[in-house]
């Protein structure tokens, strides 16, 4: 399968901090990738970049074998969702996105009729006249969500998609992302709540001070990452935390409670082994076990700085 998008050696350098040092990554069609990182990783200048708002010191940007470089290729096949509010606050919320969407090629019928069933469909029909500044930050993300896809971009980059949700519109904005994958559309999406990325992304890049860390799909990132499982365990008496560091394939140990512990193990790890190891000093009376999540491989690969 053709790449949608293409970067290759991606540099950026702003005074004495390179922001972006070396990143590669492509994008195939009608997928979801999301390109994960702590503060300052380079994520937003790597959008920059993206979009053409900066161009990079070096490297390349292609979009698509049909248009080459980013700066070809025509507005109605990119949609971006910024992290910073967007909007024309003192316009009335329809006509922002007939304005909006007509600036990505659409005709003024057609903008309207799109927002209008884009605004119901987000149960928010019944504000299409009132000006932007009028709804909560949640509503001027969705204004802004529809926005982005509008236009029914070929590539579409979300930053902070969830932003100002609360967990209802937080499913709502999921599932509508996965539709949009659905239906063809390519999405690379930045955003802080890894539980959510989780269940979204069908593969992952993560940056750490402007260099790729790890890629590649969750099960790919748990094995390079050196991590399988995580046990909750809960003992029948106040545990010894220092004690469960020691035990052969134990990564981390965080512990919950006086009673209470999660471990992390190591990937190859032999469950039944740890166990034994584990209940012959200790009696534990329930445990439960997952699969790692992204959220601890954010945490173990990027580390201490993740947690500023």
């Amino acid at each position: 399968m053709d790449e949608l998008l293409i970067t290759r050696d991606l540099v950026k350098t702003y005074a004495t901090v390179r922001a972006v040092d070396g990143v590669s990554f492509s994008l195939r069609p009608g997928e979801i990738f999301a390109l994960l990182g702590p503060n300052g990783a380079g994520k937003t200048s790597t959008v920059r970049m993206l979009i053409g708002q900066t161009r990079p010191d070096s490297g390349e940007i292609r979009f698509s074998s049909a248009h080459g470089p980013l700066a070809h290729v025509p507005p109605q096949e990119l949609g971006y969702l910024p992290e910073e509010r967007g909007l024309y606050l003192d316009q009335t919320v329809l006509r922002t996105l007939c304005y909006l969407g007509q600036l990505r090629g659409m005709s003024a019928k057609l903008a309207q009729t799109e927002a209008l069933a884009w605004l119901k469909r987000l149960s928010l029909d019944d504000r299409a006249k009132e000006k932007v500044s009028a709804l909560s930050k949640g509503n001027q993300q969705k204004v802004q969500l529809i926005a982005a896809v509008l236009h029914k971009p070929r590539f579409a980059i979300l930053d902070e998609p969830f932003s100002g949700f609360d967990p209802i519109n937080q499913e709502l904005a999921l599932n509508l992302i996965r539709e949009l994958r659905d239906g063809g559309m390519t999405v690379l999406l930045s955003a802080h709540q890894m539980q959510l990325v989780e269940r979204l992304a069908d593969r992952i890049l993560l940056l750490n001070r402007g260099r790729a860390v790890l890629g590649g799909t969750l099960a790919e990132l748990r094995r390079d990452a050196g991590l399988s499982q995580r046990l909750t365990l809960t003992f029948a008496a106040p545990l010894d935390a220092e004690r469960l560091g020691v035990i052969p394939d134990v990564v981390a140990v965080e512990r919950l409670n006086e009673r209470q512990a999660a471990l992390l193990l190591a990937d190859g790890a032999n469950l039944n082994q740890v166990l034994a190891a584990l209940g012959a000093g200790a009696d534990i009376s329930d445990v439960q076990s997952d699969a790692v999540g992204l959220h601890e491989i954010y945490l173990r690969a990027v580390g201490p700085e993740a947690l500023a």
